[in-house]
């Protein structure tokens, strides 16, 4: 009665000249088919409020949120919709999930459809209702909301409906309900309340659902990351390790399993770990872990594996502890630190080295100035053999620094020496040599030789005019199973050659400056075809 008479104030308000005609010739009067089909779309809108409810973005955001996938049927839902269906002995019943445009079946029973449109729909009024209350249509045909629905007024011919909101995040986001083919005026109110109960658990499955879904996706995106983090270390070749202190268990990656020597396995122990540190290193490294531990500071320590001689830089500190303070998880890493820490020694040695041959220097230096000074009153005279000299030295130290003081080759160390004296190093002077190896004391005595020789070959010997030229011959001979440099030095083409009456600093010089060589030796010969010395250096 409600519908019919709402129809007739809307035509009365719509159409004021049909209504006066009908009301001069009753029962005359036919209104035109648009008409008519405005009148049953009009009816058929929903009303404002329930259109909101439908619409309403924070539901749908819930909806979304929670069931992403709401247009799959979900077979976890089938007994529900089952026990709701024997329940009310219905032939047809429906859990599902609203959208703004459809209606979507998460599980059936009865029939095999899986949406519908959601304005067409008995749950679009439900989910408008209250939230913990229930929606009854006892016979649709009879209620203006549904009579003119397709289904009602068509195949099925939908007569009853019973459904109860499903409330996520206290939003309706759907229904469960039953539908039957005739009227019921006698529902007993047990059954309403059993299908709330059904609503709840059919929400908190959702509820749960999403949940699960939730804590995949962090696993996976932790797994991902722990992924991510394990390969970044392996790249980077550092070992990581957890050490669970009460069981003694300990996990390690492949890097830590490697700078240990040790095979995969999933039983390691902290004692397996500690008893591979070198033995010099282990009481110093233990001692750190227990101060790191009892102090809850960071461990910072480089210690050596026995197995491997690996240097590893080891850092980590408790991770957790119990209730009474004691530590249960300690996390470390350990980088391989052996490049480094043989850079280091070596630096160190370098400068041990180092120090030793500035000090043995100076006090060659000191010898120089003195014995020069003592053959010349001539200050001139004096810088410019004392300069040669120290350049001489110089030279030498140069190449040893350049070798880190290891050794150096006879030839570069000819090069430095005689260079500086000759106008065509190629042809002046002529090598005959076995490939040689000086060590520190031998290439600064050696070069001081050089120095002299090829000094005073330029002042007075074959250097000293043109077409001259020194013979070089140099050979490594095994004497006793030892080494030996056999050099001698032989001038060609220079003018001709008298022994000094009296022996000069350099003559000294030449004879002494391989003196911190045990068992060397330089004879200098004044022939009259040119100077020749011999040196003997014990390699």
């Amino acid at each position: 009665m409600r519908a019919i008479a709402s129809q007739a104030a809307l035509v009365q308000k719509l159409f004021p000249a049909y209504c006066r005609a009908e009301a001069a010739e009753p029962g005359n009067l036919t209104l035109p088919g648009w008409v008519l089909e405005f009148m049953t779309r009009e009816t058929n809108d929903l009303q404002p409020a329930v259109a909101a409810v439908l619409a309403s973005a924070a539901r749908l955001d819930v909806l979304r949120t929670v069931v992403p996938d709401m247009a799959e049927p979900d077979a976890d839902f089938s007994d529900l919709a089952d026990i709701a269906a024997a329940l009310f002995d219905a032939p047809v019943a429906l859990i599902t999930l609203l959208d703004a445009q459809n209606q979507w079946f998460k599980a059936t029973s009865g029939i095999d459809e899986t949406h519908a449109p959601s304005r067409d729909s008995f749950c679009v009024h439900t989910i408008a209702g209250p939230l913990d209350g229930a929606l009854v249509v006892a016979d649709a045909r009879s209620d203006p909301r549904f009579s003119n629905q397709p289904r009602v007024t068509g195949a099925p011919f939908l007569r009853f409906y019973a459904g109860v909101p499903l409330v996520v995040d206290g939003q309706p986001v759907g229904t469960i309900c039953v539908f039957d083919l005739r009227p019921r005026d006698d529902l007993a109110p047990q059954l309403i309340v059993q299908l709330q109960r059904l609503s709840r658990v059919a929400s908190s499955l959702f509820i749960l659902k999403h949940e699960a879904r939730q804590r995949a996706l962090k696993e996976v995106a932790l797994s991902r990351e722990e992924q991510r983090h394990a390969m970044a270390l392996d790249a980077a070749n550092v070992g990581s390790w957890l050490w669970d202190i009460r069981s003694g268990n300990v996990s390690c990656n492949e890097p830590m399993l490697r700078m240990f020597g040790m095979p995969s396995t999933k039983n390691m122990q902290a004692r397996d770990i500690f008893s591979a540190i070198h033995p010099e290193d282990r009481v110093a490294t233990l001692s750190k872990f227990r101060s790191a531990m009892t102090h809850d500071q960071e461990y910072d320590g480089t210690f050596r594996v026995a197995s491997t001689g690996r240097w590893l830089l080891g850092r980590g500190r408790v991770h957790e502890r119990d209730a009474e303070g004691k530590a249960t998880v300690f996390l470390g890493i350990n980088v391989d630190v052996t490049e480094e820490q043989g850079a280091t020694q070596r630096t160190r040695l370098l400068l041990r080295e180092l120090n030793h041959r500035v000090k043995n220097t100076l006090a060659m230096l000191q010898s120089l100035a003195r014995q020069t000074l003592r053959q010349t009153s001539d200050p001139q005279e004096f810088m410019t053999a004392f300069a040669g000299r120290l350049q001489a030295i110089s030279e030498a130290h140069g190449l040893l620094s350049d070798h880190e003081w290891g050794e150096i080759r006879l030839s570069a160390l000819l090069a430095k020496q005689l260079a500086p004296h000759v106008r065509d190093y190629e042809k002046q002077i002529e090598i005959h040599k076995d490939e040689i190896l000086l060590g520190p004391d031998q290439a600064v005595g050696l070069g001081l030789v050089l120095h002299e020789l090829a000094t005073n070959a330029a002042k007075y010997g074959s250097l000293s005019v043109y077409g001259g030229r020194v013979v070089l011959t140099a050979r490594s001979v095994d004497e006793e199973g030892r080494r030996v440099l056999h050099m001698t030095w032989t001038e060609v083409g220079g003018p001709p050659v008298e022994e000094p009456a009296r022996r000069g600093f350099g003559s000294i010089l030449i004879e002494r400056s391989l003196d911190k060589v045990m068992g060397s030796s330089v004879k200098v010969e004044y022939l009259p075809a040119g100077l020749t010395a011999i040196v003997r250096l014990p390699l």
